[in-house]
């Protein structure tokens, strides 16, 4: 859907030139809803393709050219269409009067959805405890409220003269001593013995990625996910690290639904609290499957009814970016080693700040931070000399005074903000090829891997906010260039398993920042790019931008 830089002159390379008529407003300009571009974003888009069609209108007068055939009724008709849907965005009621109808239409095709489900799921005329526990998770995930899913679910056992059935009601007679089948193992339980027999990862002994697949595999054997095993993993090597481990670590609870609160890590402490372990009996069920996240239209509709974006105190414009999956890492050709292999990752929803922090902000914490500024650096440069010390603090004393849970963002946020669901190459697209897009070694420095034919406008760093057409889709400005950015997570290898909301191990040397930076080379500022240095480190070209919980 997005709008390509710059868009391919063939129409036969680029099949959203047919979007021009659209009922959907966002549609016609390349523009998703979900995204909530800004006004910027729309004028700048409406004025592309309006160059794009007026270039083609020379093809009139070739009535027999194939091109004009092909583009026919839209070489007299997209300019009206276009402007039409520009000016209903750029008016705030009306804008808010279409997003509503979108959002009623996208809730009543959940609805339809969800009421499939509940057919199938009282085909016997019995509802069972967890069909029905099933059947509203798969609503949630729908972006349905509970009022809705409990309303279709009775107006359903009404018509179908259906009722709820308790477990207890079918459970089978017991049976006599002695002739049970016996508890299944646990293997959460099981998969944590197999790590201690192994002894890796102890006495400061690192282990490889051979050894970490191979142990994969046998958690997978004993009935894991991928994503299971890989937490475990982590978990056993933080215990490895910091406490003698004598005894099997208690059970691991499930992870928690899309809607839940991501968890931030305590610096210095393991990222995995102590749990009580769940009673089992002869009848328990196997294992729960590790949690997905299966975004639609209607559940990013609902989470962005739920969690409207926002500005704080501070003046941070924070940003929703709802719930999603992408792939994480690249296979390209100019990809490093380190951004493979490709890995399925899904993400919850969370707010990111529009910005990276700026000099202003940061010195309202920290006044003493002004001696570090460049003499023609001002209060709206991203503050920069900052380590990822430096960041946490910040975000604690953010969190203390909004009363809100701010952190630094995971990689795999980081990643899902700049490139949004359609795995897009850099924040704004495929190609950096324009000097309004980003911040980096351009024509204005002096170093040998400058590009000697892009001007961007500054030798050094930028005011945050200066390339807006190089917004990312979720409206986020400035991943690419200007400054790096500190993220939560330390450096570890890419494992290729789906994950959910993954979140790296809280110590180690090699702490993660993304983004690349006014010294960067084209290349770098590619979206997967990784980037790590040690915690302490700091430089000119070294910031940060927070994130902000979702809450319930």
């Amino acid at each position: 859907m997005a709008l390509p830089i710059p868009i391919p002159d063939n129409p036969l390379r680029w099949d959203a030139w047919k979007n021009y008529n659209s009922d959907d407003y966002y549609a016609r300009l390349c523009l998703s809803f979900e995204a909530n571009p800004s006004a910027e974003q729309i004028e700048e888009n409406c004025r592309q393709l309006l160059i794009w069609w007026q270039k083609k209108l020379p093809l009139k007068n070739q009535p027999s050219n194939p091109l004009a055939q092909l583009l026919r009724a839209g070489l007299d008709e997209a300019p009206a269409f276009l402007a039409e849907a520009r000016t209903k965005l750029l008016d705030p009621s009306a804008r808010a009067e279409f997003d509503l109808e979108l959002q009623n239409k996208i809730v009543a095709e959940g609805l339809t959805e969800f009421k499939k489900l509940l057919v199938f799921a009282v085909g016997d005329k019995k509802l069972r405890e967890q069909d029905e526990a099933r059947l509203m998770e798969r609503g949630r995930q729908l972006g349905l409220v509970p009022a809705i899913m409990q309303a279709a679910i009775e107006a359903e056992l009404a018509r179908l003269g259906a009722s709820r059935v308790t477990a207890q009601s079918e459970a089978p007679p017991p049976q006599a001593q002695g002739g049970g089948v016996p508890a299944a193992k646990d293997p959460f339980d099981e998969f944590r013995r197999m790590l201690q027999l192994s002894r890796l990862g102890i006495d400061g002994e690192e282990m490889s990625d051979d050894q970490r697949d191979a142990l994969c595999n046998m958690g997978e054997g004993l009935g894991l996910t991928g994503g299971q095993a890989e937490d475990l993993i982590d978990e056993y090597l933080e215990e490895a690290a910091g406490l003698p481990i004598s005894a099997p670590l208690p059970s691991r609870p499930s992870a928690p639904a899309v809607s839940a609160k991501p968890q931030a890590s305590v610096p210095g402490r393991s990222s995995v609290a102590p749990v009580k372990k769940p009673q089992t009996s002869a009848s328990a069920p196997p294992a729960p499957k590790e949690p997905t996240i299966q975004p639609s239209p209607v559940s990013r509709a609902h989470e962005r009814q739920m969690y409207p974006s926002f500005t704080n105190t501070m003046g941070m414009e924070m940003r929703l970016v709802t719930s999603g999956s992408f792939q994480m890492g690249s296979a390209e050709p100019e990809a490093a080693p380190q951004e493979q292999p490709v890995t399925p990752v899904s993400i919850s929803c969370f707010f990111m700040a529009r910005f990276p922090v700026t000099n202003a902000q940061y010195e309202i914490f920290d006044p003493s931070h002004r001696t570090k500024r460049a003499p023609w650096a001002d209060e709206n440069h991203p503050a920069v000399y900052l380590n990822s010390r430096d960041a946490e603090k910040f975000c604690a004393w953010l969190s203390a005074r909004q009363g809100r849970k701010y952190r630094l963002p995971t990689e795999a946020e980081w990643e899902y903000a700049a490139r949004g669901i359609d795995n897009r190459i850099f924040p704004w697209g495929e190609k950096l090829d324009m000097g309004n897009l980003a911040n980096f070694a351009d024509k204005r420095t002096n170093f040998a891997w400058r590009d000697t034919v892009i001007d961007d406008g500054f030798a050094e760093t930028a005011p945050v906010g200066s390339y807006p057409r190089g917004a990312s889709p979720f409206g986020i400005e400035d991943m690419a260039g200007n400054v790096f950015e500190w993220c939560l997570d330390v450096f570890e290898s890419y494992k290729g398993k789906e994950r959910v909301n993954p979140r790296g191990v809280a110590a180690a040397h090699k702490r993660i920042y993304r983004g690349g930076s006014w010294k960067s080379r084209a290349g770098n500022l590619r979206a997967a790019a990784r980037n790590f240095n040690l915690p302490d480190y700091s430089s000119n070209d070294v910031g940060f931008r927070v994130v902000c919980e979702c809450e319930s």
